[in-house]
């Protein structure tokens, strides 16, 4: 029986670790050839390993998606590696711990991580889009898939950068699937919970008991629960899906 994704080809950034590997080794469950990339290569070669270990084909990529050329070469990359793109999910992302910003209000946040995150969280996720559709539309469409969050839908207290960022990423994907719906390129958006991954381990010591206070089915989420939305997107069986923000958080954000 063929997987969904049987023959196509996927991108995936932030592939290293959490969400994007989980997302990576995914796309290879269902047939698809997946170019891994991440800021370490390092971390992009594990994630490449734990797919060729399953028969799957992939390829790792460096990139750091501030760097505009870098990205650039990414998708070419990719393209080179399988002959084209079908399939984009722009997962690379950082939290506010990563830049010294979690817990300060709007009037306390330093310029520099403001600015930092806007530039990795939101512009690279632009970045991103921007060399993908322009690959998509030569060769006819595609598929894009964009990491927001939860807090791309609600707002959170001390969290300004963040939550702008990701509401931004909200905005973005909206725009460029009305932008690109006559070109046949689909895109949308996932918009996790809180979820077991690296990033979100300092969050869950800090205060985790209030968090899960709020989420209505008390636990947090798998990365591999993100993965399953990003594949379903991706597939044919979502044909008629696109502008949407899809909130996976264990109803966090039906309350």
């Amino acid at each position: 029986m063929s997987g969904l994704l049987e023959g196509k080809s996927a991108l995936v950034t932030g592939g290293g670790s959490g969400i994007g590997r989980a997302t990576a080794l995914a796309f290879a469950r269902e047939g698809a050839w997946v170019a891994v990339a991440d800021q370490t290569i390092e971390a992009a070669q594990k994630t490449v390993a734990e797919i060729e270990a399953r028969d799957g084909k992939a390829v790792a990529i460096a990139c750091d998606v501030t760097d505009d050329d870098a990205v650039k070469a990414m998708v070419a990359a990719a393209v080179d590696a399988f002959g084209g793109l079908d399939c984009a999910f722009n997962n690379a992302g950082i939290s506010p711990f990563n830049v010294n910003a979690h817990g300060q209000k709007i009037g306390d946040i330093a310029p520099e991580a403001w600015a930092r995150i806007i530039d990795v969280n939101l512009t690279g996720v632009w970045r991103c889009l921007r060399h993908e559709v322009a690959q998509m539309r030569t060769q006819g469409g595609g598929v894009i898939v964009n990491t927001a969050s939860i807090l791309g839908l609600v707002g959170s207290p001390t969290s300004s950068a963040y939550v702008a960022s990701k509401h931004g990423v909200v905005g973005l994907t909206k725009t460029a699937a009305v932008d690109h719906a006559e070109e046949n390129i689909r895109v949308n958006a996932v918009c996790p919970g809180y979820i077991e991954t690296p990033m979100t381990e300092e969050t869950m010591r800090r205060r985790g008991g209030r968090i899960m206070a709020r989420v209505p089915m008390q636990r947090m989420g798998k990365p591999e629960e993100i993965a399953e939305a990003v594949i379903w997107l991706c597939s044919e069986r979502a044909s008629f899906v696109t502008g949407v923000a899809w909130a996976v958080d264990g109803g966090y954000t039906a309350i």
